[in-house]
C-alpha cells in the first residue's frame, strides 16, 4: 500500500534537510492516487506528466524554499472550485465547464509553491451533508464500515483523511467544512465568511457560501488559511481580518460557552454523548471560565437554511439550468432546490427580520462568552441509513453546525477520539465573526499541539504565522482599488510599524519598541519587490537592510507588525543609522505600512552580504547558528 503523503509541516522539515524532494513527493502522490482506482474520492485528477513537471519546476526553485510556505505540499480542491485546466462539474455531469481562470483561493495556495493533485468528489451543487449524492458515486468514510463520509466536501476530506494529499480545500454553507471532518477523523477550518474569496467558486448559497479548509493537524489548516486568506476586488463578499484580531487570545483567559444538557441531542448515541462529555471536560481545563448556553436560538437560526427561504437563493443561481435540465439533476437534489420555489418575498423578508433579530442574540452572547463548544455531528448513519431517509438524516447531520454561516461566525472541527463502538467523535469551537485567530489557538492547545506565548504551533520562515499561529489579516482596497496606506487606520493615534532585522522579537533592538508602548499586532511578509542583505556591523552581527528592487529581482521577506504610538516614531527614527531609515513598504497582501528600509546604495557596500534566499533576518540568523 504506496505510504501516506506527511503533513505540510512534515513535508517542510523533509525538503530542507534534504530528505525530500518535490520529484519523490509527486511520484509518491501518483501511486496513491493508482492504489484507490476506481473509488469515489475523485472527479478529475491532473495529468500524471503535469503533476510532474510542476513537481520538477519546483525543484529547480527549491533556493526558494523560505519564501514558500506551502513548497512541495500537494493539495485537493472540491470540485466546485475553478482551476483553469480540469473541468468544474459541482457534481453534475451535464452542468460540467471548462474554466478559463483559476478561482483566486486557488491561485494564492499555487503561488506559494503548492501542487494541486486534483478535483474532488461532492454532494451535486454542495446541497447534502451525507457525501451520498453524487452521481460518481457515494463516498465512504476512512474508517470503513460502509460509514457515510459526510458532505457535501466529501472526497476532500477523505483525500486529506486516506494521506493522499497533505490538504484540501472545500467549501462550508450548512456544514459541509465540518461535518466530513468529523466523520474521517481530521481538522476542518470554517473561517469567517468571506477571508477565503469565493470567486470561481460555484455558489450554493451565494450570501452565506464560504471555502474551508482540510487538514491532518491544526497548524496546518492554520498555515493554509493564511497564504488563501486575502481580499479580492473582483469577490463583493470578500472582506479582510481587522488587525486587532491578528493576534489570537491565550486558551487560558477565555470564557467557555458549554451547551446546556437539555438542549443536547445524540439521537439516542450514547457514545457520541459521552465522548462529547470527555471532550468538554477536557477544553474547561483549558480556560478560564465556563457558562452554560442555550442552543435554542442558533437552532431556530439553523432551520431557517432548509426550512425557510435561504432554499430560494440556492435555487437562484441554478434555476434556469434545473428548468431546461431536470432530469440532469438527482432526484433528493432536485427535491431540495425545486422547494425553493415556495417562498415569496415577504417570506424572505420576515426570515431576514426573524434572523436579525437572533443575530443581535448572537452579540449578546459574544458578549458574555469567547467560544462556544458543540458537538460536531450528534450521530453517525451508514449509506444504507441515509438511503432509507435521505432528507431526514441530513437535517440530523446539520443539527450543530447549520446555523453558524448565517449568524456570520467562525468554527473549526477538530478530532475527539471514537466511540465504544468505534465510530468517529469530534468536537466543534464555534467564535464571532473575525475570532479565528483564538480559534486556531484554542484547537491547538486542545489537540496537543506545541502552543508557544503567542498562539499555535510555529511555521516556517514566510509564513503568515507568528511564532504560535496568530493570524495575519489581508488588505483592504478602496472602491476605485488603489491602496489605503495603512497609516492610523483606527483613528487612535497609534501606526503599524513594519520590522525586518534587530528590532524583531528577541533581538537586540526590540526594546526600543517596547519601552515606547508598541505591542505586536502580527508576522507577514513583504510583496515580492524587496532583497536583504547584511551590512557589517562593530558588534559583528550584522546590520538587516531591506531594499526595493522591482518584481523582477525581488523576493517575499518575513516581517513582524508592531503597533506603536505615533509620537514616538521621530525618536525611534533618530536612532537608526544610516543607510536605513523609513518609508512605505508594500506587504504581500497589498497593503502599505510605514516599516524599516534602506537606501539602495546599500547593496552596492563592498562588504554586503545578500541573504534573501533565507527569507528573513530571523531565519537567516537561525541558519547561521545551526550552519
Amino acid at each position: 500500500m504506496p505510504a501516506s503523503i506527511g503533513t505540510a509541516s512534515a513535508l517542510r522539515t523533509g525538503y530542507s534537510t534534504g530528505e525530500l524532494t518535490t520529484v519523490e513527493v509527486a511520484d509518491q502522490v501518483l501511486a496513491g492516487l493508482a492504489g484507490r482506482a476506481g473509488d469515489a474520492v475523485w472527479i478529475s485528477t491532473v495529468p500524471a506528466e503535469h503533476l510532474r513537471a510542476r513537481a520538477a519546476e519546483l525543484h529547480r526553485r527549491r533556493t526558494e524554499l523560505a519564501a514558500l510556505p506551502l513548497y512541495g505540499v500537494p493539495f485537493a480542491v472540491k470540485d466546485n472550485i475553478d482551476f483553469a485546466g480540469l473541468p468544474t462539474t459541482a457534481g453534475c455531469p451535464e452542468f460540467a465547464y471548462l474554466p478559463e481562470r483559476t478561482a483566486p483561493v486557488v491561485s494564492r495556495l499555487l503561488d506559494a509553491g503548492a501542487m494541486l493533485v486534483g478535483k474532488t468528489n461532492l454532494d451535486q451543487f454542495a446541497t447534502g451533508l451525507t457525501g451520498a449524492r453524487s452521481p460518481y458515486g457515494a463516498v465512504e468514510s476512512v474508517f470503513g464500515g460502509g460509514l457515510v463520509a459526510g458532505g457535501s466536501s466529501s472526497g476532500s476530506a477523505v483525500a486529506v483523511a486516506a494521506g493522499l494529499v497533505s490538504f484540501a480545500l472545500g467549501t462550508d454553507t450548512a456544514g459541509s467544512g465540518r461535518v466530513p471532518a468529523a466523520y474521517n477523523g481530521i481538522v476542518g477550518l470554517k473561517p469567517t465568511r468571506g477571508l477565503l474569496s469565493v470567486a470561481g467558486v460555484v455558489p450554493a448559497c451565494r450570501s452565506l457560501d464560504c471555502v474551508s479548509i482540510f487538514t491532518r493537524t491544526v497548524d496546518d489548516a492554520a498555515t493554509v488559511f493564511q497564504v488563501a486568506a486575502a481580499v479580492h476586488p473582483d469577490d463583493p463578499w470578500s472582506r479582510a481580518l481587522p488587525v486587532e484580531r491578528t493576534v489570537g487570545r491565550a486558551p487560558s483567559t477565555l470564557r467557555l460557552g458549554v451547551p446546556r444538557t437539555e438542549d443536547l441531542d445524540f439521537f439516542g448515541d450514547l457514545g457520541q454523548r459521552d465522548r462529547f462529555a470527555a471532550g468538554q471536560e477536557r477544553l474547561a481545563g483549558l480556560v478560564d471560565a465556563t457558562e452554560p448556553v442555550g442552543l435554542q436560538p442558533l437552532f431556530e437560526a439553523g432551520d431557517l437554511l432548509y426550512q425557510g427561504p435561504w432554499v430560494a437563493e440556492r435555487l437562484a443561481d441554478l434555476d434556469d439550468f434545473l428548468r431546461r435540465r431536470p432530469d440532469a439533476v438527482l432526484p433528493v437534489t432536485r427535491k431540495v432546490l425545486e422547494g425553493g420555489r415556495e417562498y415569496t418575498a415577504a417570506d424572505v423578508f420576515r426570515a431576514r427580520h426573524r434572523l436579525q433579530e437572533l443575530r443581535a442574540w448572537a452579540e449578546r452572547l459574544w458578549r458574555r462568552i469567547d467560544v462556544l463548544v458543540v458537538p460536531t455531528i450528534g450521530t453517525t448513519f451508514t449509506l444504507a441509513e441515509i438511503e432509507e431517509d435521505p432528507i431526514g438524516r441530513n437535517t440530523v447531520l446539520g443539527r450543530y453546525t447549520q446555523f453558524a454561516n448565517l449568524l456570520d461566525l467562525a468554527a473549526v472541527t477538530v478530532p475527539n477520539g471514537f466511540t465504544e463502538s468505534g465510530r468517529p467523535a469530534s468536537l466543534t469551537l464555534v467564535g464571532p465573526a473575525f475570532g479565528d485567530t483564538t480559534l486556531v489557538r484554542l484547537a491547538a492547545a486542545l489537540t496537543g499541539e506545541h502552543v508557544g506565548p503567542a498562539g499555535a504551533a510555529p511555521t516556517p520562515p514566510g509564513g503568515d504565522l507568528v511564532p504560535g499561529g496568530d493570524l495575519v489579516p489581508g488588505g483592504d482596497l478602496v472602491p476605485d482599488g488603489d491602496l489605503v496606506p495603512d497609516g492610523d487606520p483606527d483613528g487612535d493615534g497609534r501606526v503599524l510599524l513594519a520590522v525586518v532585522g534587530r528590532h524583531l522579537r528577541g533581538e537586540s533592538r526590540n526594546a526600543e519598541l517596547v519601552e515606547r508602548g508598541a505591542t505586536l499586532a502580527g508576522i507577514g511578509r513583504t510583496a515580492p519587490l524587496y532583497r536583504l542583505y547584511r551590512l557589517p556591523s562593530d558588534d559583528g552581527i550584522g546590520l538587516p537592510s531591506l531594499v526595493r528592487v522591482g518584481a523582477d529581482r525581488g523576493a517575499a521577506i518575513e516581517i513582524e507588525l508592531w503597533r506603536l504610538p505615533v509620537d514616538t516614531i521621530g525618536g525611534l527614527l533618530t536612532g537608526i543609522p544610516a543607510p536605513l531609515s523609513f518609508g512605505w513598504l508594500r506587504l504581500h497582501d497589498g497593503r502599505e505600512v510605514l516599516g524599516f528600509l534602506a537606501e539602495a546604495y546599500a547593496a552596492e557596500v563592498a562588504a554586503a552580504e545578500d541573504i534573501t534566499a533565507a527569507g528573513g533576518w530571523r531565519a537567516y540568523r537561525q541558519a547561521a547558528r545551526t550552519g
